[in-house]
């Protein structure tokens, strides 16, 4: 990967944004999925878009240790 980058660097704060959403999405669709008892199809929908966001918050998390950890090891 490309440079090491602070907390305060735009791309650092737009993977936490990106984690955060993602991982606000997952938690709400749970109470969807309830809402959605009685339509399997709609429900299997929205567990696919839950599991999607829940991968998609912890890649972000992945990222930002990767383009973090450097910096925070004194380096850069």
């Amino acid at each position: 990967m490309g440079e090491t980058h602070s907390t305060a660097d735009d791309i650092v704060y737009d993977l936490v944004s990106i984690q955060y959403h993602a991982m606000k999405g997952a938690y709400l669709y749970t109470k969807y999925a309830d809402d959605a008892h009685e339509h399997d199809d709609v429900r299997a929908f929205i567990d696919q878009v839950c599991r999607e966001d829940a991968e998609r918050a912890q890649r972000a998390h992945e990222l930002l240790g990767r383009i973090t950890t450097r910096h925070h090891a004194g380096v850069g």
